[in-house]
């Protein structure tokens, strides 16, 4: 599961086949929060009840222009922005480029080259937040506090975040015990050792298919833990 493709993204097109393509192709290609409008009101709306991560804007609109629009999320947010211009409009794509805009796609587009892009941007802007981490049993999200394996979605509390997290920063070295009691429970981490050795334990059952014998989070025999990502 892409990390990305859990942003809130806005859509602004006055073309209801074309708007409804959109969000049928990102839908189909896994995003799960697309927000659509048909003209300025109602993105407004939208932009302050839902606060999008990502804004895909027509320029040509039926009370404005995507570029009013978009100087106005500009005010008020950094979030990506691509802009839809017709075909041969140069000045568009310009005006676009000068105020801001991470992109633009000229119509008409094929769908998949618009998801491809939006992708491209979405993880250029949020690679730094938590991630999504490939193991051999499935997937960490971080940012969700989850593990998703064998088709179940399995919860992580905040001290098993916390571990995976500095383990993950360190992925494929050894983490000894002391930096990850640090890491977890603050300077004052002397005695933790064994609710550290609980909290692995918890952690296996949860990411290893068979945590008797883990592959992702493995024992470093007298000097700590690893783990070992896809």
């Amino acid at each position: 599961m892409d990390y990305y493709k859990e942003k809130k993204i806005l859509i602004v097109d006055d073309e209801p086949e074309l708007l409804e393509l959109v969000v049928s192709t990102l839908k189909d290609s896994g995003f799960s929060h697309i927000y659509p409008a048909t003209d300025l009101k109602a993105a407004r709306l939208i932009f302050k009840t839902e606060q999008p991560d990502a804004a895909i804007l027509d320029v040509m609109l039926p009370d404005g222009t995507g570029f009013d629009f978009g100087q106005e999320i500009r005010k008020q947010s950094d979030i990506p922005l691509l802009f839809l211009t017709a075909r041969g409009e140069a000045e568009d794509r310009l005006t676009g480029l000068e105020m801001g805009a991470d992109d633009y796609i000229t119509k008409p587009f094929l769908p998949k080259e618009l998801v491809l892009r939006l992708a491209t941007i979405l993880r250029r802007a949020y690679k730094n937040e938590n991630p999504v981490i490939p193991i051999a049993a499935g997937v960490i999200d971080l940012s969700r506090a989850e593990v998703y394996k064998n088709k179940q979605t399995i919860a992580l509390t905040a001290k098993e975040c916390a571990i995976l997290e500095t383990l993950y920063r360190n992925s494929g070295r050894i983490v000894t015990i002391d930096a990850l009691c640090e890491a977890t429970w603050g300077e004052n981490y002397f005695g933790y050792e064994t609710p550290l050795m609980a909290h692995i334990r918890r952690i296996r059952e949860k990411i290893e298919e068979n945590p008797s014998a883990p592959v992702s989070l493995i024992t470093v025999k007298g000097l700590g833990y690893k783990l070992i990502t896809l």
